[in-house]
């Protein structure tokens, strides 16, 4: 009889069980929401989209034989759901010119890079994303 537990030996083990569970799942969402993932968005909504629109145009011009082009474009997905995630539920910003070029331009990108990861940019897309990403630079300054 020594493998049978009593009912109340039962419930605590099934209580602890829970208890674990559930401190293993608030610890991992703790950290993850706490996690110092370097995205490199500030929240100065001007700051963040100049700086954002450089980088994406330095990725977009690298070349399809540049041995960093995959850590670029890894650091752009990055970059562009950190933006994104930052200012899409901002009502101050979401409705700027400058954010729906920026989401435009990051639409197109993140599309491309889904669809076709092992290619390179075309250039009609390349031309495209640099003149959306300038646009949206020189409207933020701007305060549009």
């Amino acid at each position: 009889m020594a493998g049978v537990l009593s009912p109340f030996s039962q419930r605590l083990r099934l209580l602890i069980s829970r208890l674990a569970i559930l401190v293993v799942l608030c610890l991992s969402l703790g950290l993850t929401a706490c996690s110092s993932a370097n995205t490199g968005i500030t929240g100065n909504y001007v700051e963040d989209t100049i700086s954002v629109a450089d980088s994406l145009l330095a990725t977009i011009a690298l070349g399809a034989d540049d041995p960093g082009r995959g850590a670029a474009e890894t650091q752009a997905r990055s970059l562009i759901n950190g933006y994104m995630a930052r200012y899409r539920p901002r009502a101050s910003v979401n409705g700027l010119a400058s954010f729906t070029t920026m989401q435009t331009a990051f639409n197109s990108l993140a599309g491309h890079y889904t669809n076709y990861p092992n290619r390179p940019l075309p250039d009609a897309l390349k031309e495209r994303l640099t003149k959306e990403l300038n646009k949206a630079e020189t409207t933020v300054a701007r305060g549009a």
